[in-house]
């Protein structure tokens, strides 16, 4: 990952955020709301695990959004600009964009109802009931959409075994730790079946489903014994795309 998604350990970062709030102010919770109902009317659920009707939903939106296009657009900013903004701040630039990129709102549309609602935030906001759309979201919302698939290959790790995290080539969007690569770990746990993600992420190997397993790393042989507490261990799911064999 880049830069902004890969601060284990580095230093002199200023101090942490432990702000306790989900969301700080109202306006949050409606782009956490977009977001979930771009999630739920998403192209990709028409292969997901529960299927959903997305074929015949009423809704003009008819692309694929997901976490992972969330997190693509966030991890392609520049990373003194990511640092500039605040977690949903940086959600609404890429929910924006993507609409505009899309062509369901011109920019300079987009740019007058900014200004509409800054002079006049209490404003009404467009509403267009539709029934069967609000019964996909609460169906969403209740039932998620599941990685796991039935898979009839065996995994190529087993619990207990000694392994090193790949080094693979830097891609937009990557579900491996930037402070994990080439750290060796040991196999804890070997998830039941394969998973798939949202995309495929080209070069970094995820595509087909795989298998996924829980890999524990001592904290002192990702940071050094000076900058790690003494018993400590760090766990991660990992892709089997993302481990060698120790001896390879």
């Amino acid at each position: 990952m880049k830069l902004q998604h890969s601060l284990g350990g580095l230093q002199n970062l200023g101090p942490v955020n432990v702000e306790p709030r989900v969301f700080v102010q109202e306006w949050e919770k409606r782009i956490f709301g977009i977001h979930t109902v771009m999630m739920a009317e998403s192209a990709h659920l028409t292969g997901a695990l529960p299927q959903y009707p997305v074929d015949t939903l009423p809704t003009t939106f008819k692309e694929t959004w997901t976490w992972a296009s969330l997190r693509t657009g966030a991890e392609s900013m520049q990373p003194f600009e990511y640092f500039k903004y605040r977690y949903y701040e940086k959600w609404l630039m890429g929910i924006s964009q993507f609409f505009v990129d899309k062509g369901y709102i011109m920019a300079d549309e987009l740019a007058s109802l900014t200004a509409h609602y800054r002079t006049q935030p209490d404003a009404p906001l467009p509403e267009r009931p539709n029934e069967p759309v609000k019964q996909q979201i609460t169906d969403y919302l209740v039932k998620g959409d599941s990685g796991l698939r039935p898979t009839a290959e065996a995994p190529r790790f087993a619990s207990g075994q000694t392994v090193y995290v790949a080094d693979p080539a830097a891609v937009d969007h990557t579900r491996l730790p930037g402070y994990l690569r080439n750290k060796k770990g040991t196999i804890s746990e070997v998830y039941p079946g394969a998973y798939n993600y949202f995309v495929s992420t080209g070069p970094d190997g995820i595509g087909e489903p795989m298998p996924v397993y829980r890999v524990a790393f001592e904290a002192a042989d990702i940071w050094g014994e000076s900058l790690s507490e003494p018993n400590t261990t760090i766990y991660a799911d990992l892709y089997e795309v993302y481990l060698k064999q120790a001896n390879a």
